[in-house]
């Protein structure tokens, strides 16, 4: 009866969602899932595999490209990108950057990351493929790789566009592949604000952060045409949970779905449990030719500029652990 009493509760917030989105007629589809963090297995599903508009949750893949680049000696935190005029001219949520401008990566990511800037998202993917176009065939490229069967992405940053998609079901891997793949970054997901260079930016997903016991990242995301969309995760003792919720009605509902469905979740997971860690994707690389968007200097890419092909392979033996990141380095 202790084990019921949960879904249920679970059952009826997620019928007043429904309820809730379905009031207003402009309401986006909605979507949740819930999983174990520790061993990837479903908690909760709602329209977990419809393919949605996932806005700045896209963002976590652009960001998930740029940890690849960086642990594989393609780039540096302190590599300079320039600017283009693509990426100066992206509307908000912006971070402000001027066409021609020279700002190092680790600003870049961080704009991205907390501030959610669609001209700082741009500006990483042209960097590190020398187009944005280039990098949006990538990172579908990895999504496939983690096993994200129903994302294709057009752009960097999740404005809505035509064939870019993704799934609350995807989004939750992606959380849990930035979780588990890139510890010693992980800690950037839950800061509320961060020297982004040029500004000091807020964190879009302070609320949520702030409100709810154990939460410490990841994304939030927002277009007319995707509702509010939340990807986030939280701890409470030895278990932990990621969950996606796309087309909340506002901020304040989507944060009041994402902790019911958390709520309601954890009491449905064991204490202990054998952890199994995801795949990490295995990288081939092949040489290709794209435009200059990094400094020539120590921190540069490699005189080869290469391209991904990515494949899935083992986990490691043992995760990393977790380290202070050079993000926090001004």
């Amino acid at each position: 009866m202790t084990r019921i009493l949960p879904a249920l509760r679970l059952l009826c917030h997620a019928v007043l969602a429904v309820v809730l989105l379905g009031s207003a007629a402009s309401a986006a589809p909605f979507a949740a899932y819930v999983m174990d963090a520790r061993t990837g297995q479903p908690i909760y599903r709602q329209n977990a595999d419809t393919r949605l508009h996932p806005a700045s949750l896209t963002k976590m893949m652009t960001l998930y490209m740029a940890f690849h680049a960086i642990e594989r000696g393609q780039v540096r935190l302190d590599s300079r990108f320039t600017i283009s005029s693509h990426a100066a001219n992206q509307p908000p949520s912006k971070l402000g950057l001027r066409a021609g401008q020279q700002i190092e990566l680790r600003y870049l990511i961080r704009a991205a990351a907390i501030k959610s800037a669609n001209d700082a998202a741009t500006a990483i993917g042209e960097g590190l493929a020398g187009s944005e176009e280039a990098f949006t065939r990538q990172m579908t490229q990895m999504a496939q790789a983690i096993g994200m069967n129903n994302t294709q992405f057009r752009n960097a940053h999740g404005l809505t566009q035509q064939g870019h998609y993704s799934t609350a079901h995807d989004m939750s891997i992606l959380g849990r592949h930035l979780f588990y793949d890139f510890p010693q970054y992980y800690n950037l997901f839950s800061r509320r604000s961060a020297d982004a260079g040029i500004a000091q930016v807020a964190s879009t997903n302070r609320r949520f952060l702030d409100a709810y016991q154990g939460a410490d990242g990841i994304k939030t995301g927002y277009t007319r045409a995707a509702g509010f969309n939340l990807t986030a995760s939280a701890q409470r003792g030895n278990k932990r949970l990621i969950a996606t919720v796309f087309g909340g009605t506002s901020t304040a509902h989507r944060n009041q779905v994402m902790a019911e469905l958390l709520d309601s979740s954890f009491p449905r997971i064991p204490d202990r449990v054998r952890e199994v860690r995801p795949q990490r994707p295995r990288m081939l690389v092949q040489a290709t030719t794209r435009r200059a968007q990094v400094e020539p200097s120590p921190a540069a890419t490699a005189p080869e500029p290469q391209r991904l092909v990515l494949q899935a392979s083992p986990p490691p033996s043992t995760r990393p652990a977790a380290a202070s990141s050079l993000l926090a380095t001004p």
